[in-house]
């Protein structure tokens, strides 16, 4: 199993969830997040005044699958996540080792 964190702007959010459901993923967590990647921000003009924005608002996505569809989860979340300027966002994959649904005790695969 693989754990799948994208960090993507918060208006492609609809686009990545309605597009991972259409390809069998069951279940994702989502989080509102701040950060900051290359571009360091941005500035803002308000009334006159600049300032400079350090975080930018953003949508974690989270999502745990089976090793054979990680490459299909990845392709699908660049396809509706990209706009093609900077600050498109990041996917980073690691591997679960085990998971445990705390209703019912099952495990792994059968947990997700």
């Amino acid at each position: 199993m693989k754990k799948v964190e994208a960090i993507i702007k918060p208006f492609k959010m609809e686009d990545v969830r309605s597009a991972l459901s259409s390809i069998g993923v069951s279940g994702m967590t989502v989080t509102e997040v701040k950060g900051f990647g290359r571009q360091k921000g941005h500035s803002e003009l308000y009334r006159g005044a600049e300032y400079h924005i350090g975080f930018l608002p953003k949508h974690k996505i989270e999502v745990i699958v089976a090793d054979d569809v990680v490459d299909r989860v990845i392709e699908v979340i660049m396809e509706n996540a990209r706009t093609g300027k900077i600050g498109d966002g990041k996917i980073f994959v690691s591997t679960i080792d085990r998971a445990i649904r705390i209703r019912t005790g099952e495990e792994n695969e059968e947990a997700v």
